[in-house]
Formats: structure tokens, C-alpha cells, sequence
């Protein structure tokens, strides 16, 4: 059970305004997830970071990283070397998102055997004609 209180209905505006909706989409993306669950063990510099993640563009990778800075999850911290050094790790906040992401991935590593029987369930009820609505 959720401990939030929703109005019926849900006004489109306080939806599009919730912090929740508002969390959901910014970590919601292709990439904000495992970039944060990986600097979760460590702190890792760009082209470190860019290597562990096969698929990411640089350009992707740094949107990735300024969006999660921009949130407060993640530090950029740059050393006066030459060429400058650069690391990104978590905030204390971004710490803080770790636990909920890890019960979320629980959830979803021991339920996902559910969730794809009912999927091909529903896909094929609308096949033989017995789907929603119906």
C-alpha cells in the first residue's frame, strides 16, 4: 500500500507536478539508472565510466551525468592537473536513491516471470478475440 493520499481523480496538473512523476522521469531514462548504480561502488573518472557502459555515446553519457548533477545526485569534481582530471561520484542524496533503486530491482528481478506470463496472456487475448473490453 502507497502512504500517499491520491485525489479522484488525479488532476493532470498536480500529476505533471509531483515530485514522484518528477523523479520517475529523470531517472526513468535509458542510461540514469545504471550510471548511478555504478558509481554507487566507486568513483569513476569520464572515459572510465564511458568503457563500463557498452552502448553510450560520450555525447549521452555527459547529458546523463549533467542531468544527474543538475539533481543532486551526482559531484563533478575536477583536479588542477594537466590536462585537468575530472570524477563523478554520488552525492549523499544520490546515495540515498541507492537503497530504493535496489528494492526496485529486487522486485522486478523476482517478479519478472510473472510480468512476462501475464504480458503474453494479455498479447494473446487480443489475438483469439477474449482481450480487454471484451
Amino acid at each position: 500500500m502507497l502512504a500517499a493520499d491520491l485525489p479522484t481523480p488525479v488532476v493532470a496538473d498536480e500529476h505533471e507536478t509531483c515530485p514522484v512523476t518528477d523523479t520517475l522521469r529523470r531517472i526513468g531514462d535509458k542510461w540514469s539508472v545504471l550510471v548511478l548504480v555504478l558509481l554507487g561502488r566507486r568513483r569513476y573518472r569520464f572515459n572510465d565510466l564511458h568503457r563500463s557502459i557498452d552502448g553510450i555515446s560520450q555525447r549521452m553519457l555527459t547529458r546523463t551525468l549533467r542531468v544527474l548533477e543538475e539533481d543532486g545526485l551526482v559531484v563533478r569534481e575536477v583536479f588542477p592537473t594537466v590536462p585537468p582530471g575530472v570524477e563523478y561520484g554520488l552525492t549523499p542524496l544520490g546515495r540515498g536513491l541507492l537503497d530504493p533503486l535496489s528494492a526496485l530491482a529486487d522486485w522486478a528481478v523476482e517478479h519478472h516471470g510473472a510480468v512476462s506470463s501475464a504480458r503474453r496472456r494479455y498479447r494473446q487475448s487480443t489475438v483469439d478475440g477474449t482481450g480487454p473490453g471484451d
